[in-house]
């Protein structure tokens, strides 16, 4: 855990020095919500579509910043570096935890500005909505972070990024999708256990999956 600190800290210490990734995922969410505002102009957005967009909005954002990660490492040389002097363990639990906080952060953003824009976007079960975005975030983190690292050292990368990410992260994307269709429609609780129970088996199963993998990614 010493070592994922250390990665944690490195590459937080780097974001808030360059804000890379911040900067230019909030300018992506301000273009796409501006874009989506002069869309719907006068047209009023059925609450169950207005779910759909919110997740579109964040997954493509995450596309666009959380790739970071190791591409970073590749462009900078210190690959090499982190392969000596830290475990790959460390280093995957390190970057996943940036991408965490990196992307409970830009929710936050996004999810503020998106209910100060769109009307027909009002939550009515706050619970199912604060547990959607909780679960779905980290498995959004997490299967990101592990693409990243599969992808760092192609040559291509901004074009496999999200093409092997999609059908990855659908099932999830399915399931936050209908939880927050759920909050927004003033469902009870018990009506998301399903979509809970995806979220956090999906959870479990990529981020054990990326740990017992990783080795293997990163050494090659």
């Amino acid at each position: 855990m010493r070592g994922a600190a250390a990665v944690f800290s490195k590459d937080l210490y780097s974001e808030l020095r360059t804000r890379y990734a911040l900067n230019s995922l909030i300018m992506f969410v301000v273009v796409t919500l501006s874009i989506i505002l002069f869309s719907t102009a006068g047209e009023s957005v059925s609450p169950s579509l207005a779910a759909g967009i919110l997740w579109i909005i964040i997954f493509f954002a995450a596309m666009s910043g959380l790739s970071r990660s190791f591409v970073s490492e590749e462009e900078r040389g210190t690959t090499m570096t982190l392969q000596l002097w830290v475990k790959p363990s460390s280093v995957l639990l390190g970057k996943l935890a940036f991408n965490a906080v990196l992307i409970y952060v830009l929710n936050i953003l996004i999810i503020s500005a998106y209910l100060l824009t769109m009307q027909s976007f009002r939550v009515q079960t706050p619970f199912i909505f604060f547990v959607t975005i909780l679960l779905g975030s980290f498995g959004l983190a997490s299967a990101s972070t592990f693409i990243a690292a599969i992808i760092s050292k192609a040559n291509s990368k901004g074009t496999l990024y999200p093409v092997l990410s999609f059908p990855i992260l659908l099932p999830l994307l399915m399931s936050v999708i209908d939880a927050t269709r759920l909050s927004v429609d003033g469902a009870s609780v018990f009506e998301a256990f399903d979509d809970f129970k995806i979220m956090l088996s999906y959870a479990v199963v990529v981020t054990t999956a990326a740990i017992v993998l990783f080795d293997f990614v990163w050494r090659d």
